[in-house]
């Protein structure tokens, strides 16, 4: 009732010893649930593992690793980097057939006729 009219509070002896145990306590229910939670992960971990052995799958930082690998030894010895393959059909080679031969086969007789005859 003191507090509420203005008066100082009460100091209790024992507060300082009291809120030194429950800062501990806090602590260590804080390490305990850590622990619990890491033991858990690591028991996930060991499933997972024996997954990716039974089917053959590799973790992403194995896959990455080897892609890394792959693209360092590709480029070993090049100042650039690889050239793309050009299909075939597309580039160098000269055209076999004009678009006029083309459009001429596909004109009836008759008209290649009238052409032919000019």
């Amino acid at each position: 009732m003191g507090k509420m009219l203005g008066g100082e509070e009460e100091k209790d002896p024992d507060a300082a010893k009291k809120e030194e145990e429950r800062q501990e306590a806090l602590r260590q229910q804080e390490d305990e649930r850590k622990s619990k939670y890491a033991k858990m992960e690591s028991e996930r971990e060991n499933i997972r593992q024996g997954i990716r052995d039974k089917y053959g799958i590799k973790k992403k930082e194995e896959k990455e690793a080897e892609a890394a690998a792959a693209m360092e030894q590709a480029s070993e010895g090049s100042l650039t980097r690889p050239k793309k393959a050009v299909p075939t059909g597309c580039g160098d080679e000269e055209e076999e057939e004009s678009i006029v031969d083309t459009v001429m086969k596909f004109i009836p007789t008759p008209l290649m006729d009238m052409f032919n005859k000019k």
